[in-house]
C-alpha cells in the first residue's frame, strides 16, 4: 500500500525530473481513497511544476528566437523567422503573418510557414472581416477552436473559400504592434479542432511583441544604412560640385567670358549647353543644340524654377535653370544630352550641383560684365554729350574722346534715329556693335545719336536701319545721316544736318527710311548744312547732260522747252523751230537716260528745279 510519504518521494522525484508522470498520476490514484486530499494537492502540484517547466520551456526557446532576430537586420528576415518559430513553438499546423495596408486600408498576407493554397498565401483580409480582420480592428488577441461555425467573425466567401481550401479548423491571432502603431496580425492555426487557449495567445502575443522590437530595431538599422548612404552621396556630391566650382573659378580668374564656362560645363558633363539673356537670344554656346528645342517654353520654365534645373520637353532630354544675381535675373543656363544607355534620364545629385555652382558662376560673370558695360556706356554717352554740347571741343572733351578710342582727327559720320521709345535701348545697342569701340552712343532731345568712323553717312544710315529692322521688323527706325567730319572740328553744324534729314524723312511719310541731306532731292538742298548744288544738278540731269556733250544734242534744252511749253510737245516743238515728230523722238530719249516714271509729278518738280539751277549754274 502506497503512503503519503512515496507520494512526497515522487513529487521530489518529479521535482528533479527523474519520475514520469505517469507514475506520479497513479500513486495519487491509489492514495484517492486512503488519503484523497493528499491525492489531489499531489496532482495540482504536479500540474504547477508542469506548468512551470513549460514556461521555462517556452522563456528558452523565446530567448533563443530573440537572439536569432538580433542578427537579423533585414525586415523581410525577420518576419519569415518569427513566423516559422511561431509555428514550432505552438506546434501548430500553419503559422502566417499579415500586414496592414495603410493606402488600401486592409491588411495582407506577407509571410506563410506550413501553407499549401496559393489563394490562402495571397488572402486581403478588410478591417473587421474574419478572425484576423476582428484583431486588426480592435487590436487584441482572437482565437477559436472551429473557424468555420464560429458566429463571433463576420465571414466573408473569400475569407471563407481560402480557409477551407487550406483545411484550416482553429485560429489564433494576435496583433502586431510598433511603437503603438498597428502594423499587422501574427496567426497559428491548426487543420484539426485543436482548441487555443490563453496561454496559447500569450505565448504568439510574447512572438509578436518580440517581432515588434526586431522590426523597429530593423527599421533603424535600414535607415542608418539609408541616411549613410545619402550621407556618402552628399558628401560625393560636394565634393564633385566643389572641384567643378574651382574649375568654374580657374576659368574666370584666368579671363574667361561665358563662352569660356559653357565650355567648361558642357567638357565636365558631357553635354550641349547654351546660354540664353534676358531676351531668349543665344549669348553663348558649347556643343550643338537640338532643333526642336522650344526655347520659349524653356524660358517659361526657368521662370517657374527656384535656382534649381528643371527639366524642358527635348529629344534626348534637357534641363534649363535661371542665372540670377541681387535678385536680377540675368540669363538662362540650358543643357542636355545627358543620357546614357542603361541609365535613367536625369541629373543625378552631383551634376545638380554642378550646374547650379555653373549657374552661380555665370551670373557673377554676366553681373560683372553688365556693370562695366553699364559703366562703359555711361562713360561714352557722357562723351557724346560733350562733343555734341561744344561748339569747338576742347582739349579736355578731345582727350575724354581719344581715350574712349575715337580717333578726333579721322573722318566720322553723324546719324539722329527716331524710334519708338521703348525700343530706344534696344535701338543703342545695336548702334554701338556698328562702330565698336571707335564710335559712341548717346541720346538727345528724345533721339539716338550715333557717331561711326566713315565717309559715308548714307552707307552707314542705311546700315543701322537695316540691323534695326532685322532685329524687330515692327519697330520703325528713321535714321537721318550727315558726315563726314572730324569730331575735332566739332559736331554741331553735321548735328543739326542729320536731325533736320531725320525729320524730313518723318515729314515726307517715309518713316522707317534712311537719308543723308543728298538723297532728299529738292529738300535736302534745303535742309543741308552745305549744300552741294552742283551735286543735286549731276544727281538729276546727269545722264542728260552727259549725251548732249558726248552727242551735241539738245535734249537738255528741248526738256526745258517741254516744261516752259506746260508739258506740250506740239508748243514745244514750236518754240524750238523743229517737227513735232523730233520733239518726239527727243523726249523718247530723255525717257530712256532717266527712266520710267520721269513725268511723274514729283520726278517732274525735281527736274525743272535742276533745269532752274542748271541755267544759273552756266549764267
Amino acid at each position: 500500500m502506497r503512503t503519503v510519504l512515496d507520494l512526497l518521494r515522487l513529487l521530489a522525484d518529479r521535482a528533479d525530473g527523474a519520475a514520469p508522470a505517469e507514475e506520479l498520476a497513479r500513486v495519487a490514484a491509489e492514495l484517492s481513497g486512503s488519503a484523497p486530499e493528499a491525492g489531489a494537492l499531489a496532482l495540482r502540484v504536479r500540474a504547477a511544476m508542469d506548468a512551470g517547466r513549460r514556461r521555462e520551456s517556452e522563456l528558452a526557446a523565446l530567448v533563443a528566437i530573440a537572439r536569432d532576430l538580433a542578427s537579423e537586420s533585414d525586415t523581410g528576415s525577420v518576419l519569415d523567422t518569427i513566423v516559422r518559430r511561431a509555428r514550432a513553438l505552438l506546434g501548430t499546423d500553419i503559422a502566417y503573418l499579415t500586414l496592414y495596408d495603410s493606402e488600401r486600408g486592409d491588411t495582407y498576407m506577407r509571410v506563410t510557414s506550413g501553407s499549401v493554397s496559393h489563394r490562402f498565401q495571397t488572402l486581403r483580409l478588410p478591417l473587421g472581416a474574419g478572425l484576423g480582420g476582428l484583431v486588426a480592428a480592435s487590436r487584441t488577441p482572437h482565437w477559436t477552436g472551429r473557424y468555420a461555425g464560429d458566429d463571433r467573425y463576420r465571414h466573408t466567401e473569400e475569407i471563407d473559400t481560402a480557409v477551407r481550401e487550406e483545411g484550416i479548423v482553429a485560429i489564433c491571432g494576435t496583433p502586431l504592434l510598433v511603437d503603438d502603431e498597428f502594423v499587422g496580425v501574427l496567426f497559428a492555426a491548426n487543420r484539426s479542432a485543436r482548441p487555443f487557449s490563453a496561454d496559447d495567445a500569450a505565448l504568439l502575443g510574447s512572438l509578436a511583441a518580440l517581432a515588434a522590437v526586431s522590426l523597429v530595431q530593423a527599421r533603424r538599422l535600414t535607415d542608418t544604412a539609408t541616411a549613410l548612404d545619402a550621407l556618402r552621396g552628399a558628401h560625393a556630391a560636394i565634393a564633385e560640385a566643389s572641384d567643378a566650382h574651382d574649375r568654374f573659378a580657374g576659368v574666370v580668374l584666368e579671363g574667361g567670358d561665358v563662352d569660356d564656362l559653357a565650355e567648361a560645363l558642357g567638357r565636365l558633363l558631357g553635354c550641349w549647353v547654351t546660354v540664353l539673356d534676358p531676351d531668349g537670344v543665344p549669348a553663348a554656346r558649347h556643343g550643338p543644340v537640338p532643333a526642336g528645342l522650344d526655347a520659349a517654353a524653356a524660358l517659361r520654365r526657368a521662370g517657374a524654377a527656384s535656382g534649381h534645373p528643371v527639366p524642358v520637353p527635348c529629344a534626348g532630354g534637357a534641363w534649363v535653370t535661371p542665372v540670377i544675381a541681387g535678385g536680377q535675373r540675368l540669363g538662362t543656363l540650358l543643357l542636355g544630352g545627358l543620357a546614357e544607355p542603361g541609365r535613367a534620364p536625369g541629373l543625378t545629385p552631383g551634376q545638380v550641383r554642378i550646374v547650379e555652382r555653373a549657374a552661380m558662376v555665370t551670373a557673377l560673370v554676366l553681373l560683372l560684365t553688365q556693370r562695366a558695360d553699364e559703366t562703359d556706356r555711361s562713360d561714352r554717352a557722357d562723351g557724346m554729350a560733350e562733343l555734341l554740347a561744344a561748339g569747338e571741343p576742347r582739349p579736355a572733351t578731345l582727350t575724354r574722346l581719344a581715350a574712349l578710342g575715337v580717333s578726333v582727327r579721322r573722318p566720322h559720320v553723324l546719324l539722329v534715329c527716331r524710334t519708338h521709345p521703348a525700343r530706344r535701348r534696344a535701338l543703342a545697342r545695336e548702334a554701338a556693335t556698328l562702330g565698336g569701340r571707335s564710335g559712341l552712343v548717346g541720346e538727345q532731345d528724345g533721339a539716338v545719336v550715333v557717331l561711326l568712323p566713315g565717309e559715308d553717312p548714307a552707307a552707314a544710315g542705311a546700315r543701322l536701319a537695316r540691323r534695326a529692322s532685322e532685329q524687330d521688323p515692327d519697330a520703325a527706325v528713321t535714321v537721318g545721316a550727315a558726315g563726314p567730319f572730324r569730331p575735332a572740328d566739332g559736331a554741331g553744324p553735321v548735328l543739326a544736318e542729320a536731325r533736320r534729314s531725320m525729320e524730313a524723312l518723318l515729314a515726307l511719310d517715309r518713316a522707317g527710311e534712311s537719308a543723308a541731306a543728298a538723297e532728299l532731292g529738292f529738300a535736302g538742298l534745303l535742309l543741308g548744312e552745305r549744300p552741294d548744288v552742283a551735286g543735286y544738278v549731276t544727281g538729276i540731269l546727269g545722264p542728260v547732260a552727259e549725251h548732249d556733250e558726248r552727242r551735241g544734242s539738245e535734249l537738255l534744252r528741248t526738256l526745258e522747252a517741254y516744261y516752259a511749253a506746260g508739258a506740250s510737245p506740239t508748243r514745244a516743238a514750236g518754240a524750238l523751230h523743229v517737227h513735232v515728230n523730233t520733239v518726239a523722238q527727243r523726249l523718247d530719249r530723255i525717257g530712256s537716260l532717266l527712266g520710267d516714271g520721269w513725268q511723274d509729278p514729283e520726278r517732274s518738280l525735281e527736274l525743272q528745279l535742276a533745269l532752274r539751277l542748271h541755267r544759273l549754274g552756266r549764267s
